[in-house]
């Protein structure tokens, strides 16, 4: 079961620490290097006025760019959102600080079984958090699919899209 739900998973991306928290306090400005579109801007400015801490966020569009910037070194980022696939590679790079789980007060309140899939690649969920996760369906006109395929289309399984013998 566990084993399918990892494979499940499509977009978890993971927030993990590149140049401390502390520092984005105390200069009252926090670096975020998201995906395009992942945050919407009126969520930034509502950060903004809860908590004085302007957001400086910029987007990537793939996992390369983000990993060759990190991998270039001195990004000034406080925040990135890799996904889990390119993780393990950028932790043993060291392109980021082990995260401080006493200032992390929900910490106790993230999803265990996620946190344990996370461990695949990050032993002891030192140096990320999830930030998302979801899987991917497949949505069908069952009339359309009877009508190209038969009575018979597999309609149950990625089958339809993938085998072309159906």
């Amino acid at each position: 079961m566990m084993k399918r739900f990892g494979k499940t998973l499509l977009a978890l991306t993971l927030a993990g620490s590149v140049a401390g928290m502390a520092q984005a306090a105390d200069n009252k400005v926090l670096h975020v290097y998201n995906w395009s579109d992942y945050i919407a801007p009126d969520t930034l400015e509502k950060f903004t006025k809860e908590t004085g801490i302007k957001v400086v966020y910029d987007v990537y569009d793939s996992n390369e760019v983000l990993e060759a910037k990190l991998l270039a070194g001195k990004s000034g980022y406080d925040v990135v959102v890799p996904s889990n696939s390119f993780l393990a590679k950028q932790i043993k790079a060291g392109v980021y600080q082990k995260l401080d789980k006493s200032k992390l007060p929900n910490w106790k309140n993230l999803n265990k079984d996620l946190m344990h899939t996370l461990e695949v690649s990050d032993p002891g969920n030192e140096h990320a958090i999830p930030y998302m996760w979801g899987t991917i369906g497949i949505g069908y006109n069952p009339d359309k699919v009877k009508a190209a395929f038969g009575d018979n289309a597999p309609v149950d399984s990625w089958d339809l899209v993938f085998k072309p013998e159906n």
